[in-house]
């Protein structure tokens, strides 16, 4: 299981909170999501593959938010 932290500056409500919560929940391979808003990062645990991280990106990316490059 990995832990990771991305920083997307587009959040900055309640509904992005929602909208990106909702769309990476799903996915396979992830075990928790969540947004906070004010330091707008979205925390992650997930199955540690390339695969899953590229599609938590792709899905916040769906719903509208950069994913800057991260580190």
């Amino acid at each position: 299981m990995s832990t990771r932290t991305l920083s997307v500056p587009e959040i900055s409500c309640g509904h992005c909170k929602s909208s990106i919560e909702g769309a990476v929940s799903p996915l396979d391979g992830v075990d928790k999501v969540e947004v906070h808003i004010d330091e707008r990062t979205v925390d992650l645990d997930y199955d540690g593959t390339d695969s899953t991280f590229e599609a938590i990106v792709a899905a916040i990316e769906e719903q509208g938010y950069d994913v800057p490059a991260q580190s």
